[in-house]
């Protein structure tokens, strides 16, 4: 008994971060949107009242619930109440089609489901393709959609009039399944615990300058754990302000920035992208932010030096990781940026990272291998698949599938993902090396670069290349520019030049998806191409 009364008065978890902030800044506002305000005061009580209604409802510790939904405060408030409950949340990507959402169903066990009312066709779709596992079923209602026959209001819930339901939760018990975004293969579900999320907070807090003063714009999906865990959750953990938007649309978010004086916000590069091309931009009053973060993706140097040269008071950071690492790794602070541009920087405060090569050894610095890491941040492991989480985790170090190398200061360069790298005519290519080279040419706004199968290289260097607004660009002028920048080898041999990049809601673009597409640019007897507009 004594033992269990210790535990309880050493209880760490993510379920405690909103009441402990409310004892301390109670009146503090909290949650901006829309037209909704809520105080760390208000979302604690609604956080209990949540907790409360999940375990009067059957769901007991361990238990899983599947959540399908756009960003708002009904999301925040269900991530700590589950948590709080001993549930563990299984954030879902709103992006995907019903029988993607019924595998996670059913890979996950939820027994739960809670879905926004406009997304209710595809999450019924999923019911009825899973196993039936899911017993209970709930609708988030954002447009003020009817409530399906078969599905309860979540607001029941909200208003639930019970109190916290004094689950124990120790540091290690999972709170969270985070799927693995899957460009590259079926998703997997990671395991996150109090632990893992806690200890990165405070390497977010520490690395990345956060403090109680913030006030943070939230516009990237919640179901993605940057979003959800780099940022909103230290939010809460400090006592923060964070402003939702259901997404990061450039006018949105700049009218956004001015209407409530953001001084901070994190975005992919893509989106970075996109705000610089926002119409209103130069008139925006951006005077508030002072801080600005980026990851998921490499930012291009030529990027941000445009951002520097556009909001120079704003101090970034480049936050390099993955999900199984909740997500945070390396951070490249503000000082930095351009002397050590491309650079995914040094191991987080409670990260310690280094290159091996494929018989686990350490590798100098300098040369290229894969990127691992030891922290504990780090997944407890996959759900259901001890093969991948005993292949990733050989050694005792928790393997990335990232290829990079470190200087002789100990910053780290991300060269490629393992299965992004093209192997054409018996040479390695680094399709970022590629992107950064044509990025460098006037008028491009994106380009990714992977590898399709050909005929007589193995591999060719394939490209497509987004124009800005209001350039014309052809294949010939970036395979041109290419040759005049790199070599031979690693010049494109295929350049189509589209409209838009396919990417996740995350800002990820799908390389995958690009594989597949323009898989047949290269023909059984063709020995290289002009590249082709389309």
């Amino acid at each position: 008994m004594t033992s269990a009364l210790v535990d309880q008065a050493r209880q760490q978890s993510l379920g405690d971060l909103p009441r402990r902030t409310a004892r301390r800044v109670p009146d503090k506002l909290a949650i901006v949107d829309g037209d909704t305000r809520l105080t760390f005061a208000e979302l604690d009580a609604l956080v209990d009242r949540t907790a409360a209604a999940m375990h009067d409802a059957g769901l007991v510790k361990g238990d899983r619930l599947a959540l399908l939904c756009h960003n708002c405060w009904q999301f925040v408030v269900l991530n700590f109440a589950a948590a709080r409950a001993g549930v563990v949340l299984v954030p879902v990507n709103f992006m995907l089609g019903g029988d993607e959402i019924a595998y996670i169903l059913d890979h996950s066990g939820a027994t739960a489901f809670v879905a926004e009312d406009a997304l209710l066709p595809v999450a019924e779709q999923a019911v009825a393709a899973s196993g039936g596992g899911v017993r209970q079923r709930l609708v988030v209602r954002l447009h003020g959609g009817a409530v399906a026959d078969g599905w309860r209001d979540l607001q029941d819930w909200l208003d639930h009039d019970g109190a916290d339901p004094g689950v124990p939760v120790a540091d290690d018990d999972p709170v969270r399944m985070m799927f693995t975004s899957g460009t590259e293969s079926r998703p997997k579900g990671a395991l996150l615990t109090s632990r893992s999320l806690l200890w990165q907070y405070v390497s977010c807090v520490v690395d990345g300058s956060m403090g109680a003063d913030d006030v943070e714009l939230h516009t990237l999906p919640l179901y993605h754990c940057a979003q959800l865990d780099c940022f909103l959750g230290v939010d809460v953990y400090l006592g923060a302000t964070s402003v939702i938007l259901p997404g990061p649309d450039p006018a949105a978010i700049l009218r956004a920035i001015e209407e409530h004086r953001v001084t901070k916000f994190f975005a992919p590069p893509t989106v970075w992208i996109g705000l610089l091309r926002a119409p209103g931009f130069d008139e925006a009053d951006l005077s508030s932010l002072a801080k600005g973060y980026y990851g998921a993706s490499p930012m291009p140097v030529a990027i941000l030096e445009e951002i520097q040269e556009r909001l120079p008071d704003v101090d970034l950071w480049n936050f390099y990781g993955q999900t199984e690492m909740a997500p945070l790794a390396t951070i490249l602070g503000p000082g930095e940026q351009l002397t050590h541009a491309g650079s995914a920087g040094r191991a987080a405060l409670n990260v310690e990272t280094r290159i091996v090569d494929d018989l686990d050894q350490q590798v100098p610095a300098g040369t290229v291998g894969e990127i691992v890491h030891r922290s504990p941040h780090a997944t407890l492991g996959y759900y259901h698949d001890h093969a991948n989480t005993a292949e990733a985790f050989r050694g005792g170090w928790f393997h990335s599938g990232d290829l990079g190398y470190v200087d002789e200061d100990g910053r780290l360069y991300v060269v490629d993902r393992k299965k992004d790298m093209i192997k054409t005519g018996g040479e390695n290519v680094a399709s970022r090396e590629v992107e950064e080279a044509i990025y460098q040419l006037e008028g491009v706004a994106e380009v990714a670069v992977f590898g399709i199968s050909h005929p007589r290289w193995v591999e060719a260097v394939a490209a497509v290349v987004v124009p800005k607004p209001g350039a014309t660009l052809t294949s010939e002028q970036v395979i041109e520019h290419s040759r005049s920048v790199l070599a031979g080898y690693k010049t494109p041999k295929y350049v189509v030049v589209a409209d838009a990049l396919p990417k996740n809601p995350s800002g990820k673009i799908l390389k995958r998806r690009l594989r597949d597409d323009h898989a047949g640019l290269a023909g059984p007897d063709d020995t290289g191409g002009p590249g082709t507009d389309g």
